[in-house]
């Protein structure tokens, strides 16, 4: 008897589990689609090296943007694979995928991974993109291209630094340590806090490395908690960052929601499993890191 009331328990156990985590699926919305029909593209300024009639070119960060939702070389297209909707961005242009709706707390999952190709004016960089949040419009306010936003950088091997773009700050706890041969700011969860702002040093690097190998699927989230994000890249918390800021003629105003964008920026990378979903506190298992 104790071994069939035993076993009823365990069965109960795994329907509650299993009713809880779909009703966990079920508070996830899918934002990517074969037609982006959840997003905007921005287009900036065309490379001289490419071979675009009709636009006027610049060195991608300067001159004329070809600007909304006009996208001539497909920067931005959806395949297939494996029955899953993949978000292609060639990097051919700088350009930004912008959500359609303004979000606040919320999380949001992706998986990224890199393709081959590089272009001008980068390349000899690191392949880069970044995933901007709390974004404001007008589109185009750095580089002709981004909007006002706190960036969670996503760069070989640095994927989960901030950047601050058009006039933003987050208050981070950071340390100063050498990284080849230079110094730089680095997320240290005992470290002091420290305020970083569009304009001079602006950035401050990830706590460590924790992305996979290229040509692997790395999975990224970001977690917007009011005036809070989180970092997380492969399960780590990479860096906290807290009071986040924008600035208009000087003056200081809380930043705590606004699209969310995807850059293009002159290389190939791949996005899938893009999902959001509201909440209004941290799941345990990042808690737990804290």
């Amino acid at each position: 008897m104790r071994t069939k009331l035993t076993y009823l328990f365990l069965l109960l156990i795994s329907v509650a589990s299993s009713l809880n985590a779909q009703n966990n699926d079920k508070d996830w919305v899918n934002l990517l689609d074969k037609d982006l029909t959840n997003w905007d593209v921005f287009i900036g300024v065309p490379h001289t090296s490419l071979e675009l009639e009709g636009y006027e070119k610049g060195d991608g960060m300067h001159g004329t943007p070809i600007g909304l939702n006009n996208d001539p070389l497909n920067v931005f297209s959806t395949t297939q694979e494996n029955g899953e909707i993949v978000l292609n961005v060639s990097g051919e242009i700088y350009g930004g995928l912008s959500t359609k709706k303004e979000y606040d707390n919320y999380h949001l999952v992706f998986d990224i991974k890199w393709g081959t190709k590089k272009f001008e004016p980068r390349l000899k960089d690191k392949r880069d993109s970044g995933v901007l949040y709390h974004a404001q419009e007008p589109h185009g306010q750095f580089w002709n291209v981004w909007m006002r936003a706190p960036e969670m950088q996503i760069q070989e091997t640095d994927c989960g630094d901030f950047f601050p773009l058009a006039g933003v700050s987050m208050d981070i706890k950071a340390t100063k340590r050498s990284e080849d041969g230079k110094e730089f700011w680095f997320y240290d969860p005992k470290g002091e806090m420290r305020t970083f702002k569009t304009g001079g040093d602006g950035r401050c690097r990830r706590m460590a490395n924790f992305e996979n190998p290229h040509g692997e699927w790395t999975r990224v989230e970001l977690i917007c908690i009011k005036d809070k994000a989180y970092h997380i890249v492969n399960g780590k918390v990479v860096m906290v960052l807290e009071n986040a800021k924008e600035y208009n003629e000087d003056v200081a105003t809380s930043l705590t929601k606004g699209k969310i964008q995807f850059q293009s920026e002159a290389c190939e990378v791949y996005y899938k499993n893009i999902k959001i979903k509201n909440i209004s506190k941290l799941p345990k298992n990042i808690k737990k890191q804290l």
